[in-house]
């Protein structure tokens, strides 16, 4: 063998048995976007889908400007816990979910009545910390998106605040506005638009942490000690609508018990960023690369 590739090969297998510190402490930065505010999406017709589809939607929603923030969900498992909405089994916040009608799909698993899966309290990517009887935020992950939260859990949370999860179309319209943009901010995609693979933001270091959440509404135009971010808002002014975490859609499909989620995340390249693409889960899949924000 070559003596340079034997070498380039040693030192990749060393980065790849590197193990990931997915409990470090992340830079802290304010990107002054407030994750309390919604906007207005009105209603009439888009352009849905790759093929850019004419499509109506004949109402006014609200919907979140940015994802649902580790800050926010804590405030929401420390209230649920309190009244009872949901408990802890084991090593899981569960709550309970009326089911799915099934229908016998070929490979569809039934969504019966019962408690199911919110968080798991002892995976050490959850940015959340339990004592029994109190969750609190992990320093410096107040203001990035939470993960780890399952459809589920998610649901859960927009409900309990008297909204829902987006469907996907009120999702896609919220991202792309009236015209034919593939990304939320426009046309073409740079390497500081969004977080992504090779966006090069602060929160990425392959050798160390891998990729890393990001805090919600980071990429606005600001300059975050040396590393300039470009307004990636969407036509509406949401933020995160492409890159950083995948976001739960709220649509429940005949005889599928999957469940779908919209925007690319930062373990993706480029094109997986744009408005259409799609990826899907059981409901009860937990990532560090899935979120959500809330409709209403």
């Amino acid at each position: 063998m070559n003596k340079l590739i034997f070498i380039l090969l040693s030192l990749s297998l060393i980065t790849a048995c590197t193990p990931v510190d997915v409990t470090a402490p992340a830079p802290v930065f304010d990107s002054g976007v407030d994750p309390g505010r919604w906007v207005t999406i009105p209603a009439g017709t888009f352009f849905s889908g790759q093929f850019n589809k004419e499509t109506n939607l004949d109402y006014d929603y609200e919907i979140m400007v940015t994802d649902v923030t580790n800050s926010q969900y804590t405030e929401f498992l420390n209230n649920a816990l309190a009244d009872g909405s949901i408990k802890l089994v084991g090593n899981q916040i569960v709550g309970y979910y009326p089911g799915d009608p099934f229908n016998k799909g070929r490979h569809e698993e039934e969504i019966a009545a019962g408690d199911y899966i919110y968080i798991p309290i002892d995976d050490p990517a959850l940015r959340l910390s339990f004592d029994g009887k109190t969750f609190q935020v992990i320093e410096t992950w107040e203001n990035h998106p939470v993960t780890m939260v399952s459809w589920f859990g998610a649901k859960a949370y927009c409900e309990y605040y008297g909204g829902k999860l987006p469907s996907e179309l009120e999702w896609e319209k919220a991202a792309r506005g009236t015209d034919i943009r593939p990304f939320p901010w426009g046309f073409e995609i740079a390497r500081n638009n969004a977080n992504f693979i090779n966006s090069r933001d602060p929160f990425e270091d392959n050798q160390k942490f891998g990729s890393r959440t990001s805090p919600v509404g980071f990429f606005n135009g600001k300059n975050y000690e040396g590393y300039q971010t470009l307004d990636s808002a969407s036509p509406y002014g949401l933020y995160d609508m492409a890159g950083n975490v995948w976001q739960w859609t709220n649509d429940v499909y005949k005889s599928q018990h999957y469940r779908y989620m919209r925007g690319g995340s930062k373990d993706l390249y480029q094109s997986n960023l744009r408005i259409w693409v799609r990826n899907n889960a059981t409901p009860v899949f937990t990532s560090p690369s899935v979120g959500f924000r809330c409709v209403r």
